[in-house]
């Protein structure tokens, strides 16, 4: 079947990327309209005007730099998604932030978390979690000491972070990790946890010893288990439930603030090697240690979207971290007004 002629407003968003040094096609043009990542044609326009709008011209700008064929646009389409706040996107959301949150679970054949108290349910989730585990590699870095090794390297001496975690895959926790994801705290004890990170972190006696004394005054005072009122308490069912129920302004918000943040993270970090100040003012504040190592600094592909899920369920759960997140965007935004990158630059 012959394809029909590109629209006018196809065209012309065409030509104004061209006028920038940018090349589309029209059909390009159709597919990011057809994944929601530019809005319907009638609404790029200044009122009685053929002139694209500015912010629509942007999007544009944006997606003809970072779209590929064949390559997913990972959490930037996951952001513009969540900057329109439509039903229909943050129903594409709400797939999507789903699915990567299962996909542990789909990668090892496990089509449903056993549930229940009882020893054949504990069995059975212990059961799936050594086929989650089952032949995977584990990347052994530090990266808390790979930071420091390229500041240094600028010019800059950064401090040892006294309760850094070297590496969230290291294999003593991947254990009571996957525990955790299936079976929530009902299946793992913090004192369990607590082990995991001595092996983990055999240089940071003190401060796990502080985190177990926190534990064991907030249950002797108030009867509290801080464990079970972590957002990963109910593990992966927790999480999708988190998700599935959100109201769709409260999940494009979060979505939307979490992949502001990490692009803004990820920007600044690429101007520190000539501005080594931006990563001492990063790295400073609380936020570096409760986020951006633990989250924020994502790789590319299904681990980034992974660790964009995972703060947006943290997002929605804990109002005091939504917050701090907030903060620190504010004092990010600071230093890319005080450090701005080179003209030209998207």
């Amino acid at each position: 079947m012959a394809r029909t002629k590109p629209s006018t407003a196809h065209l012309a968003l065409v030509r104004a990327l061209k006028e920038h040094g940018l090349k589309a096609s029209p059909t390009q043009v159709e597919r990011w309209q057809q994944n929601s990542w530019l809005p319907k044609p009638s609404t790029w326009f200044e009122p009685d005007s053929p002139t694209i709008q500015p912010h629509i011209l942007r999007r544009a700008m944006h997606l003809a730099i970072t779209v590929r064929q064949g390559r997913g646009m990972g959490w930037i389409g996951w952001h513009l998604w969540a900057a329109n706040a439509t039903p229909e996107s943050a129903q594409r959301l709400r797939t999507a932030v789903v699915a990567s949150l299962k996909r542990p679970l789909a990668r090892a054949g496990v089509d449903k978390i056993p549930t229940g108290s009882s020893d054949r349910a504990f069995q059975a989730r212990r059961a799936a979690g050594e086929r989650m585990l089952r032949n995977r590699r584990l990347p052994r870095r530090d990266l808390d000491e790979t930071l420091r090794v390229h500041a240094a390297e600028a010019g800059l001496e950064l401090p040892r972070s006294p309760g850094a975690l070297p590496n969230v895959f290291h294999r003593a926790l991947m254990d009571p990790g996957v525990r955790l994801l299936l079976g929530g705290a009902d299946d793992l004890g913090i004192e369990e946890l607590l082990e995991a990170l001595e092996r983990a972190m055999p240089d940071h006696t003190e401060t796990i010893e502080r985190f177990r004394e926190e534990h064991r005054q907030a249950e002797l005072d108030d009867g509290i288990d801080l464990l079970a009122q972590s957002p990963w308490a109910q593990g992966i069912p927790g999480m999708v439930r988190t998700v599935e129920t959100a109201d769709d302004r409260d999940l494009c918000r979060a979505v939307h603030t979490c992949t502001l943040a990490t692009g803004a993270l990820h920007e600044l970090m690429r101007r520190s090697s000539g501005e080594p100040e931006i990563l001492a003012r990063l790295t400073g504040d609380v936020m570096w240690q409760r986020w951006a190592v633990v989250g924020g600094i994502t790789p590319e592909g299904a681990p980034g979207l992974a660790a964009v899920a995972l703060n947006t369920v943290q997002y929605l759960t804990e109002p005091d971290w939504a917050a701090e997140l907030g903060r620190y965007m504010s004092l990010m935004h600071a230093l890319d007004v005080a450090y701005p990158t080179h003209p030209g630059t998207l």
